[in-house]
Formats: C-alpha cells, sequence, structure tokens
C-alpha cells in the first residue's frame, strides 16, 4: 500500500492521537469502500486515495484553528461526510452539525457516524439558509464560489469570540482564487496547506478563513 492510500498520513501529520481515534480513523476506509458500492458518495479515482484526498485534506482546517472544547461546528454541503467526520474525530469535545441537500449522501454520513461511535455528529437533510442555530465556525468544502456561500451562512455566526481566530467561514479551496475572493468583498485569510503537508495534492490547495465580525 502506498503512503497516500494509507491511514498512517493521519498519525504522520497528527500524533498525539488517542488509540481510539487511530482506531476510528483506520475504519474510515472499509466503511467509505463498503457505502460507495450502494451510493457514489466519493469518485471511483478518488476511494484509492481517500486518506490522501479526503481524510487529510479535511484536517487542513485542523491545522489552521485547535477548536476549543465545546466548540459547535457547522459543515455545510458535507456530502459523504467531508471535512466534518475526520474533524469530529479529531475533536471528540466538540459539535458538528453536518448538512447537505441531497438526502442520500446524509443517510451516508449518519451511517458512518454511528459505526464509528461519533455521538458528536448530528446528521441532517437541510439547507443551510434554513438552519435556525448558531455556530462558531461554517467549514466546508468548496460547494460552490464563496459569494453565495457567505450570504448563505453570515447569520449562522455567533458573535461571542473565544479562538485566536475570529468566529466564521472556514473553507476549503483550490486553484487561482484571486478573482473569486474580491467577489466577497470581505477581510479574508488564505493558508496554504503545502505549509502544513508536503504532499504534491496539497500545493494549490488552501483554507480561506473570513471573519464575520469586525
Amino acid at each position: 500500500m502506498s503512503p497516500e492510500q494509507s491511514h498512517s498520513l493521519i498519525p504522520h501529520y497528527f500524533p498525539s492521537l488517542s488509540e481510539q481515534q487511530l482506531q476510528q480513523f483506520s475504519e474510515l476506509e472499509g466503511l467509505y469502500r463498503e457505502w460507495n458500492d450502494k451510493i457514489n458518495v466519493i469518485s471511483r479515482k478518488d476511494i484509492d486515495k481517500l486518506y490522501l484526498r479526503h481524510v487529510l485534506h479535511s484536517l487542513g482546517i485542523a491545522k489552521v484553528l485547535d477548536f476549543q472544547e465545546g466548540s459547535h461546528v457547522l459543515d455545510v454541503g458535507t456530502g459523504g461526510g467531508f471535512p466534518g467526520i475526520p474533524l469530529a474525530i479529531l475533536f471528540p469535545q466538540c459539535r458538528f452539525h453536518l448538512v447537505d441537500s441531497i438526502g442520500k449522501k446524509i443517510m451516508v454520513v449518519k451511517e458512518v457516524a454511528k459505526a464509528l461511535h461519533l455521538n458528536n455528529v448530528k446528521a441532517e437533510h437541510a439547507r443551510a439558509e434554513n438552519l435556525s442555530g448558531e455556530y462558531e465556525f461554517v467549514v466546508s468544502r468548496a460547494v460552490t464560489r464563496l459569494k453565495p456561500f457567505y450570504q448563505w451562512v453570515k447569520a449562522k455566526i455567533q458573535k461571542e469570540q473565544r479562538h485566536p481566530l475570529k468566529n466564521g467561514i472556514l473553507y476549503l479551496k483550490g486553484g487561482e482564487l484571486q478573482e473569486e475572493l474580491q467577489e466577497v468583498k470581505k477581510k479574508h485569510r488564505l493558508y496554504s496547506l503545502s505549509d502544513y503537508f508536503e504532499e504534491d495534492f496539497f500545493e494549490t490547495k488552501y483554507v480561506v478563513h473570513v471573519p464575520i465580525y469586525p
């Protein structure tokens, strides 16, 4: 098994994982292969690189911010559970609300969370703009351009601050982003994932932080 296929990528970059977390991460591949045979939530070419392109990519957010205990995080357009499921494993003392507009994908998320005993995950078939709760951060993996995404979620961010980064959006994006970021017309900061991960896959991958409140 090549390094990019192996769950050993995860403890390499996150060496302080508990035995339970290591076990949960190791079970992800089998669970997603099983469910992908029934419902295609990950592309066929990506399922063999699950830990690189989905799990580790999701955990790029954790290199940018260490969520405080009790944090409430919303994952919009989670698809098969990314970035929410890997983050929920890494931060068991935080609450993660994973939503997607496609019901069959949420069904997979619920089953994966159940199999891993992730009691800190709530999965819901819903659109972000219809939610009523408040969260410290909204995370996502490039479900749309940042400008409409910002409009969907800006009212969902609570004002009380307790993190080094101000409450807001942590968005996983790739490629050339200058034009898209100019559309938002909000203060933001770009974090290059190649600063944290050495694999070529991350050369053009970023976490975009957009604070909601000044």
